[in-house]
């Protein structure tokens, strides 16, 4: 597989008979962890909240499955088939005993390695470009299947919203939100593995009893409710203090936009983004420019939730003549 960075032909101008689909982050509003499993995983009660700060992919005809990526951070994301987007083109291929054959192009706002879900974005964004570019029609309930397969994170990027995850976190249900809530994320330098911020909560957990997780009835009354202040105070990642062993200066971080106004902060799923709860817009902008200045942090975003799932923005017609395995 070859790829590279730069805008793929025809991504930017719309002339190419492409895909694009947009796709949002994700921010866990609460993170519950349960005890490691003999699988390795760790079951989970994620209350997932799809946020107004997207990826975009652009699947277009090709010879060969290729990913190209632009915007922030392009350098560190994969371009080979560890990049989600292609193993996501690969696995829906065959299922249909077709040949991957396929350019994706990313556009990147999503924080990489940022606790955002930015990586399982784009493997459900190119699901979903894949199939409407060669022209699938494949079934919700499969396309969910098959964001399973390829990670825990994968399923609620496609459907978006607000939604309670089990088990991985793949096994969804989908929640109701009674209003808007506005966000401000601030983005550290780097990133933080997502196995190495499990392993580090198993060795701060080491010889407690951790409970069965589940999701607060508080919050889920608060989503549903659209109240900011109560979602506040219910806000709990049991990552996070994983996270901040690893990264401790994200202290300040959290410190600093609290200290601007912020209602609630904390660690964005396994960070090192770190999300902030405010009351408006207002107090979006005020929270976002004092974290900068605070200097504790690279760049902020703010967004709003919750957010539409995957979906396709332009489409150009069905890949003629789909190769056959």
């Amino acid at each position: 597989m070859s790829g590279g960075t730069g805008t793929a032909p025809g991504a930017a101008s719309g002339t190419a008979p492409g895909v694009t689909v947009r796709v949002p982050a994700k921010v866990n509003v609460q993170l519950a962890v349960g005890a490691a499993r003999p699988d390795g995983f760790h079951d989970l009660a994620s209350v997932f909240l799809a946020v107004s700060l997207y990826d975009e992919v652009t699947a277009a005809p090709a010879d060969r499955l290729t990913v190209t990526c632009e915007g922030p951070d392009a350098d560190r994301v994969p371009l080979d088939r560890t990049n989600l987007a292609a193993r996501a083109a690969e696995l829906l291929a065959a299922r249909h005993g077709l040949d991957p054959a396929v350019r994706l192009h990313i556009r990147k706002a999503i924080p990489v390695a940022g606790g955002m879900a930015g990586g399982s974005a784009d493997g459900a964004a190119a699901l979903l470009a894949c199939d409407a570019l060669w022209g699938l029609a494949t079934p919700r309930a499969t396309l969910l299947d098959l964001c399973a397969e390829l990670g825990s994170d994968v399923p609620f990027s496609l459907v978006g919203g607000a939604a309670l995850g089990l088990g991985r976190g793949e096994r969804l249900t989908e929640l109701p939100v009674g209003g808007t809530f506005h966000w401000v994320f601030a983005v550290a330098d780097g990133g933080l593995s997502t196995p190495v911020v499990f392993g580090a909560f198993d060795r701060l957990a080491e010889g407690r009893d951790i409970p069965v997780p589940a999701a607060s009835p508080a919050l889920l009354d608060a989503l549903a409710d659209g109240d900011t202040t109560a979602l506040a105070g219910t806000l709990a990642n049991d990552l996070q203090a994983a996270a901040l062993s690893l990264r401790p200066e994200l202290a300040a971080t959290l410190a600093a936009g609290t200290g601007a106004g912020a209602l609630a902060a904390l660690v964005s799923g396994s960070g090192p983004t770190t999300a902030f709860l405010v009351k408006d817009a207002d107090a979006a902008t005020a929270v976002a420019e004092a974290l900068l200045a605070s200097g504790t942090c690279r760049a902020t975003h703010t967004a709003t939730s919750p957010a539409p799932g995957a979906t396709v923005l332009r489409a150009g017609t069905p890949a003629p003549g789909a190769t056959l395995l």
